[in-house]
Protein backbone atom coordinates (compact mmCIF):
# COMPACT_ATOMS: atom_id res chain seq x y z
CA UNK A 1 0.00 0.00 0.00
CA UNK A 2 1.28 3.14 -1.00
CA UNK A 3 1.10 5.75 1.67
CA UNK A 4 3.05 9.63 2.28
CA UNK A 5 4.78 10.83 5.34
CA UNK A 6 3.53 13.96 6.35
CA UNK A 7 5.70 16.28 8.68
CA UNK A 8 5.52 20.10 9.63
CA UNK A 9 7.84 22.69 11.10
CA UNK A 10 4.80 24.10 12.88
CA UNK A 11 4.88 21.13 15.12
CA UNK A 12 7.69 19.17 16.98
CA UNK A 13 9.77 16.72 14.97
CA UNK A 14 9.73 13.35 16.33
CA UNK A 15 11.24 12.25 19.25
CA UNK A 16 12.34 8.54 18.00
CA UNK A 17 12.11 6.55 15.02
CA UNK A 18 8.51 7.34 13.78
CA UNK A 19 6.86 10.17 11.44
CA UNK A 20 4.17 13.24 12.32
CA UNK A 21 1.65 11.25 10.39
CA UNK A 22 1.53 8.81 7.43
CA UNK A 23 -1.38 9.34 4.81
CA UNK A 24 -2.82 6.16 3.03
CA UNK A 25 -5.84 5.81 1.09
CA UNK A 26 -6.90 9.55 2.65
CA UNK A 27 -6.99 8.26 5.95
CA UNK A 28 -4.22 10.11 7.97
CA UNK A 29 -3.06 8.43 11.34
CA UNK A 30 -1.52 11.44 13.47
CA UNK A 31 1.26 10.32 16.01
CA UNK A 32 0.53 11.32 19.56
CA UNK A 33 1.29 14.73 20.02
CA UNK A 34 3.11 16.09 23.15
CA UNK A 35 3.13 19.66 24.25
CA UNK A 36 6.54 20.31 22.60
CA UNK A 37 7.12 24.07 21.16
CA UNK A 38 8.21 23.23 17.73
CA UNK A 39 10.55 26.57 17.79
CA UNK A 40 12.12 26.39 21.17
CA UNK A 41 12.17 22.62 21.89
CA UNK A 42 10.36 23.46 25.40
CA UNK A 43 7.86 21.95 27.07
CA UNK A 44 4.77 23.88 27.68
CA UNK A 45 3.51 22.53 31.21
CA UNK A 46 2.68 25.35 33.43
CA UNK A 47 -0.80 24.56 33.57
CA UNK A 48 -2.92 20.79 32.76
CA UNK A 49 -4.76 23.75 30.11
CA UNK A 50 -2.16 25.10 28.70
CA UNK A 51 -0.64 21.99 28.23
CA UNK A 52 -3.67 20.50 26.06
CA UNK A 53 -3.94 23.64 24.26
CA UNK A 54 -0.30 22.91 22.67
CA UNK A 55 -1.42 19.14 22.11
CA UNK A 56 -4.02 20.46 20.22
CA UNK A 57 -2.49 22.92 18.03
CA UNK A 58 0.52 20.60 17.41
CA UNK A 59 -2.32 18.68 15.75
CA UNK A 60 -3.79 21.07 14.52
CA UNK A 61 -0.40 21.93 12.62
CA UNK A 62 0.14 18.62 11.36
CA UNK A 63 -3.31 18.48 10.51
CA UNK A 64 -3.34 21.77 8.22
CA UNK A 65 0.13 20.53 6.48
CA UNK A 66 -2.27 17.71 5.06
CA UNK A 67 -4.95 19.99 4.10
CA UNK A 68 -7.05 18.94 6.77
CA UNK A 69 -8.52 20.38 9.79
CA UNK A 70 -10.51 19.50 13.25
CA UNK A 71 -13.57 18.57 11.19
CA UNK A 72 -11.99 15.95 8.92
CA UNK A 73 -10.74 13.89 12.67
CA UNK A 74 -12.40 10.84 13.03
CA UNK A 75 -10.99 9.47 16.16
CA UNK A 76 -9.09 10.65 19.33
CA UNK A 77 -7.05 8.69 21.63
CA UNK A 78 -6.32 10.38 24.92
CA UNK A 79 -3.45 9.40 27.49
CA UNK A 80 -3.00 10.44 30.45
CA UNK A 81 -0.94 10.47 33.54
CA UNK A 82 -3.66 11.45 36.31
CA UNK A 83 -7.54 11.14 35.40
CA UNK A 84 -8.61 13.84 38.51
CA UNK A 85 -6.77 16.25 35.02
CA UNK A 86 -9.79 14.66 33.15
CA UNK A 87 -12.43 17.92 33.46
CA UNK A 88 -9.70 20.45 32.69
CA UNK A 89 -8.54 18.08 29.52
CA UNK A 90 -11.80 17.27 28.35
CA UNK A 91 -12.85 21.19 28.43
CA UNK A 92 -9.77 22.42 26.49
CA UNK A 93 -9.62 19.48 24.19
CA UNK A 94 -13.59 19.65 23.58
CA UNK A 95 -12.99 23.78 22.45
CA UNK A 96 -11.55 22.47 19.42
CA UNK A 97 -14.53 20.20 18.30
CA UNK A 98 -17.08 23.09 17.82
CA UNK A 99 -19.35 20.39 16.07
CA UNK A 100 -19.86 16.70 15.61
CA UNK A 101 -16.91 15.85 17.94
CA UNK A 102 -14.76 12.42 16.72
CA UNK A 103 -15.10 8.94 18.63
CA UNK A 104 -12.71 8.87 21.35
CA UNK A 105 -11.28 6.77 24.60
CA UNK A 106 -9.10 8.29 27.26
CA UNK A 107 -6.96 6.06 29.04
CA UNK A 108 -4.48 6.75 32.14
CA UNK A 109 -1.09 5.35 31.76
CA UNK A 110 1.73 5.64 34.37
CA UNK A 111 4.19 7.45 32.44
CA UNK A 112 4.17 9.50 28.78
CA UNK A 113 7.21 10.89 26.76
CA UNK A 114 9.06 13.62 28.38
CA UNK A 115 7.13 12.74 31.66
CA UNK A 116 4.39 14.73 30.10
CA UNK A 117 0.86 14.70 31.75
CA UNK A 118 -0.87 14.35 28.51
CA UNK A 119 -0.60 13.26 24.62
CA UNK A 120 -3.03 12.78 21.91
CA UNK A 121 -3.18 10.78 18.81
CA UNK A 122 -5.63 11.36 16.09
CA UNK A 123 -7.14 9.40 12.61
CA UNK A 124 -8.55 12.10 10.06
CA UNK A 125 -10.56 11.37 6.88
CA UNK A 126 -11.25 14.08 3.75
Amino acid sequence: MAHTIINSTKAPAPIGPYSQATLANGILYVSGQIALDADSGNLINDSIENETHKVMQNLQAILSEAGMDFSNVLKCTIFVKDLNNFGKINETYGSYFTSNPPARETVEVSRLPKDVNVEISCIATK
